[in-house]
């Protein structure tokens, strides 16, 4: 008769535990997620939303007569409307909800400026011609409110962003004056500060174009709250 080893049955057991734990480890082992695909929504969504405050501005200046008032309005809605929505929803496929909101907000505000325009030049919405400066007063709060409120809401982000942000409750401030006062003064004031703020867009465009190419960040100033 053969003698047993007893030291064989327990050197397969003790191997038997380790082989099902690293095959349990393999079956249970999920892979991790993709990397957030690169690049910076700045790159679209400033000069989108340059483009359309310069057409803007120079309406309001007097570049074009008082009547041709939907002169902006071919680049409003298919460069900067359309540019805009298009760094809203890159923005937010990154991860980047405040980039996204201030992005949507701007998109928000020129479509439906364009809206305005030509609802009231076509009647589309049947304001009578009375009602039409309380139509554009209504248009005018109603953003103000909105854009003050992002300009409090991102006193962390650095300086310039709240120059620019700054700089646009401004210019609804002149406009909902001027057109409640009919006043072509405080309209046309109103066209140089738009072009203040699409300068300062211009620079932060820039410093996206930079470090997009390989070069070092523009400074940006300090944000007013810090922490």
């Amino acid at each position: 008769m053969t003698a047993l080893d007893p030291n064989a049955d327990r050197s397969s057991q003790a191997g038997t535990p380790i082989k099902e734990a690293v095959s349990a480890h393999e079956v249970l082992a999920t892979p991790e997620p993709p990397a957030a695909p690169a690049g910076d929504p700045a790159t679209v969504g400033l000069p989108s939303f340059i483009v359309g405050s310069v057409a803007l501005g120079l309406v309001l200046v007097g570049m074009v007569p008082a009547s041709a008032v939907g002169a902006s309005l071919p680049i409003i809605l298919a460069a900067t409307a359309a540019g805009l929505f298009v760094a809203t929803i890159w923005s937010a496929n990154l991860g980047q909800s405040a980039v996204a909101s201030v992005f949507g907000i701007f998109a928000g505000f020129w479509l439906s400026y364009a809206v305005l325009v030509l609802g009231l030049t076509h009647n589309w919405f049947a304001i009578s011609t009375a009602a039409a400066t309380s139509t554009q007063e209504l248009f005018l709060t109603s953003w103000l409110i909105v854009i003050v409120m992002l300009t409090l809401a991102t006193l962390r982000l650095p300086l310039v962003f709240t120059v620019v942000f700054a700089l646009i409750d401004v210019a609804l401030v002149l406009i909902l004056i001027g057109t409640a006062q009919a006043s072509t003064g405080l309209v046309k004031a109103a066209g140089y500060v738009v072009l203040a703020f699409a300068a300062a867009g211009v620079y932060l465009f820039f410093n996206s174009l930079s470090l997009a190419t390989g070069g070092r960040a523009i400074p940006l100033g300090s944000p007013v709250l810090r922490g």
